[in-house]
């Protein structure tokens, strides 16, 4: 061979060789998705996740709020898309309609997700009577249909698991109960079979158990709250499902100043990399997710940066684009309710349409109320941080005397941008707003109303805008109001938005309302609701 063909043939050997082990080593090749916490700056509270090869389906609460369960699913755990919700209504008793009381902060709690053989089942239980939990099932999250299965007695924040064996469990707090196959009844002891006591450091709450099995040990997450100490999430570990558990404490972090993260769940992708998604209460807006990527040692997860919440991270999985986002601006043209709306309390079907006027969401007055609180058919969607704003634009040409609309950062205590029709004429008039709940029945007790400012309004047509600021020390919200939605008056500045387990226990929302308080049959045509985030 001359030494001319040698060398081409040695340069193409080498060529191939070197390409191969770059196709094995270089870095570029794979893909990633970089995050910063939060990775959802909006209310989503109590995590339960599941995985089906590629898609991930995350749950969280609503409580009071109607379609409920909200399901949302990503690839790659950082952007989140809308899938659906699990119930349209529930019906246990009247005051889920807004009536003899309310099922503000109760209705549906903490759910838990799995997938298991080709199908998705949810567990939860709401926190008010009848005292009991509800199991669904569907084939498919995107497509809804979830159906019921059975209801069984109450299990609080309870984890739902299907072992190796099929057989299945619920677990709460410190206690695991076996299911009959079909769900429908409690296996063994009905009081559940204790698998572990609290030690000396836990003298606070200790509950949210989301349990996975991982190499033949099961782990259970839960947030633990010692009186007087900080709140932390820890998780309990055993080689048998009875126990006996241990104790490890995996996250204590204030994470940027705000409330200390707890309560959330372990993950793993296809390829193996593990994960928790956990909630950090951030005042106003609400308890928002963080995601920690989980290393193992010692057959133990160690959170995020040794136990800390990391600010910015990569997720070795394609970064994916969602088809919808959790809030979004509407139009109403659309034949059905944009996913990400939501009833304060049941609706009143008949007195809302997409169809009356084409273009337009039409909210009609059905029931005399006093105030916000108490009216139906009030339509909410979350705000979101650092900032964000939303204008609704309003026709006021079926309004009737008394009638009362508007646009309110909702909540226990609401800043409300009303239109109130008195004696044939219109007002903008900005109020805010207390409500008193009953500990036990959740009844409307009192609402403290400040009405602030007052302006006549000349005109059909009007512009609604809240401006949220949920910057740490800050959770405030501007509003304003318009007539041509070029020049805006300001109505108040600085309003305080306040989180409150006790009463609603979710963040503030951004609600479109209209209720009468003198005669029902009125009506606003909603022509639509715009929402920008901000940095």
């Amino acid at each position: 061979m001359n030494i001319k063909k040698s060398f081409y043939i040695v340069s193409f050997l080498g060529f191939i060789g070197l390409n191969h082990l770059s196709a094995q080593i270089n870095p570029f090749q794979k893909e990633v998705t970089k995050f910063t916490n939060p990775i959802i700056w909006a209310d989503a509270p109590d995590l339960s996740i599941t995985r089906n090869g590629d898609d991930f389906y995350l749950i969280s609460t609503t409580m009071h709020l109607m379609p409920g369960a909200p399901v949302m699913h990503s690839k790659d755990l950082v952007h989140w898309e809308m899938s659906g919700y699990v119930f349209n209504t529930l019906n246990d008793n009247s005051k889920y309609d807004l009536m003899d009381g309310t099922v503000y902060g109760r209705g549906q709690w903490a759910s838990s997700i799995r997938y298991h053989k080709g199908k998705y089942y949810v567990l939860f239980s709401p926190n008010d009577e009848p005292f009991k939990s509800y199991f669904f099932v569907t084939d498919n999250p995107e497509k809804g249909n979830w159906k019921l299965i059975t209801r069984t007695k109450h299990f609080h924040d309870a984890s739902l698991f299907f072992d190796d064996d099929d057989r299945v469990y619920v677990f709460t707090s410190n206690k695991v109960f076996e299911l009959s196959p079909d769900f429908k009844n409690i296996v063994g002891n009905q009081n559940g079979t204790e698998i572990f006591q609290k030690d000396a450091s836990e003298t606070g709450l200790l509950e949210g158990n989301q349990i996975i099995k991982k190499d033949g040990k099961y782990y259970m997450m839960m947030i633990s709250w010692p009186r007087n100490e900080k709140r932390r999430q820890v998780v309990y570990r055993a080689d048998k499902i009875t126990g006996p558990y241990e104790k490890k404490v995996v996250l204590e972090d204030n994470f940027l100043g705000f409330s200390y993260a707890g309560q959330g769940a372990l993950i793993d992708d296809k390829n193996g990399n593990w994960y928790s998604l956990i909630f950090q209460d951030r005042n106003g807006v609400g308890r928002v997710p963080v995601l920690l990527p989980v290393k193992w040692e010692n057959d133990w997860p160690v959170l995020g940066d040794n136990g800390k919440v990391p600010l910015h991270g990569e997720v070795p999985l394609p970064p994916f684009k969602p088809k919808n986002h959790l809030i979004e601006s509407d139009d109403f043209s659309a034949k059905k309710m944009k996913i990400q709306w939501q009833w304060n309390h049941n609706p009143v079907n008949e007195a809302w349409s997409l169809s009356e006027r084409k273009g337009f969401l039409r909210l009609k007055t059905s029931r005399i109320v006093s105030n916000l609180y108490a009216a139906p058919n009030t339509l909410t969607q979350r705000m979101e941080g650092p900032k964000s704003s939303g204008i609704v634009a309003l026709d006021l040409k079926g309004m009737k005397d008394g009638d009362v609309a508007g646009f309110s950062a909702f909540n226990g205590d609401s800043g409300i941008l009303s239109v109130v029709k008195e004696g044939g004429k219109k007002f903008i008039v900005f109020s805010s707003a207390s409500v008193s709940l009953d500990n036990k029945t959740k009844a409307i007790t009192d609402v403290k109303m400040e009405e602030k400012k007052r302006i006549p309004l000349n005109s059909d047509k009007v512009f609604l805008r809240i401006d949220a600021d949920f910057n740490l020390g800050k959770d405030l919200a501007d509003f304003y109001y318009s007539t041509d939605q070029k020049n805006w008056t300001e109505m108040a500045k600085d309003y305080k938005m306040i989180f409150d387990y006790r009463r609603f226990f979710m963040g503030s929302k951004f609600a479109i309302f209209n209720y009468a308080t003198k005669a029902s049959g009125g009506f606003v045509d909603v022509d639509f609701f715009d929402f920008k985030r901000k940095n």
